[in-house]
């Protein structure tokens, strides 16, 4: 694994491999999550020299927080914990980072973030208070209580998640220190390369990637398109259809060029005798905006794999035969990195 890096302006190293702890503590969306196996992916990955753990307060009702916080029992010092807080919420940003900080077990985080930015159409996602959706928090608002937590001692470092270009320029304009932004980027969601990816780099904000497996596919699980189950498949990748009644973009989706990518990804993968999901993470590290991945890793054979593939190398030509080949998903899909909503009215601008 490379060597750890500082988030943004603070003094917090992070790993190359974030672990993702949307599936902790079980939940309708991934289904039971045992908890001996929560205890062992969280102590090995310590063990590994991964230190970043992302929850939020919304994973599984705050139950990913509370089986963090109990696998981190007696080694928390060695972990970066990361938690979110819903932009339906910033209005009362201290009382839900103690609820968080509770449920953690723990005096402080290492990073808390907006989970997505504030408008109309992410609050609704949130809650259904119709108060709070006709006048919802400012960003004034949500910034000026994050930077009083971080005086307070409670957070080291302030983040946000999913925001975009015009977005992350409205919290800078704060005046407060923004050290990460966590954004979806994989093979095939590349969208923050066009704007997003520039201006971090150019304002030292750690981009922290989400969906680094694009939730299985890029790990090889689904050899056709029918083996996607519903609820992972309702982003813009997939057809209106395929969603099943979880997904909300209506769009066709990219199913087709979608395969021929992960059928592409096999015969690179096989050529160099690792699998589709080592390649898939060793291409994202490779990009210089990119300071971590966040991976879920069920078991402590997932996880393996994963750190494995944080050492893994590849060649500027392979990298550049994934940027081509993925091109065509990339053209398709568009600029924009909300990839649930339709591509006309997204969260993220």
């Amino acid at each position: 694994m490379r060597n750890h890096q500082k988030l943004g302006n603070s003094d917090i190293l992070v790993s190359s491999m974030t672990v993702g702890c949307w599936a902790f503590g079980g939940g309708e969306y991934w289904g039971e999550q045992s908890r001996k196996d929560v205890d062992n992916v969280v102590h090995t990955a310590l063990d590994l020299g991964v230190n970043t753990f992302d929850t939020a307060e919304m994973y599984n009702d705050g139950e990913s927080e509370r089986s963090l916080g109990k696998a981190l029992k007696g080694r928390r010092e060695q972990a970066v914990v990361i938690s979110k807080i819903g932009p339906s919420n910033c209005r009362q940003v201290r009382k839900h980072c103690i609820e968080s900080l509770k449920r953690l077990d723990t005096d402080y985080l290492d990073s808390y973030m907006l989970h997505w930015p504030i408008n109309k159409l992410a609050v609704e996602h949130f809650t259904s208070d119709i108060n709070i959706i006709a006048a919802p928090p400012t960003i004034e608002e949500a910034y000026a209580q994050l930077e009083d937590l971080k005086k307070e001692g409670l957070i080291r470092s302030i983040g946000m998640s999913n925001f975009g270009r015009t977005q992350m320029e409205e919290v800078i304009a704060t005046g407060v220190q923004i050290d990460v932004n966590e954004m979806p980027y994989n093979i095939v969601s590349r969208a923050i390369e066009v704007e997003i990816a520039p201006y971090c780099m150019k304002n030292n904000i750690s981009i922290i990637g989400s969906m680094g497996l694009q939730q299985g596919l890029l790990a090889g699980i689904y050899k056709t398109v029918e083996e996607v189950p519903p609820h992972q498949a309702h982003s813009r990748h997939y057809s209106q259809e395929r969603g099943k009644g979880t997904a909300r973009h209506y769009e066709a989706g990219v199913e087709k060029e979608l395969f021929e990518v992960v059928n592409q990804l096999k015969i690179i993968a096989d050529d160099l005798h690792i699998s589709i999901a080592q390649l898939s993470i060793a291409w994202i590290l490779k990009k210089p905006f990119m300071v971590s991945t966040l991976i879920g890793s069920r078991n402590v054979d997932e996880l393996k794999m994963n750190v494995d593939a944080c050492s893994l190398k590849i060649s500027d030509e392979t990298e550049q035969l994934i940027d081509k080949i993925s091109q065509p998903v990339l053209d398709l899909l568009g600029n924009s990195p909300d990839y649930y909503e339709h591509s006309s009215k997204s969260r993220i601008f």
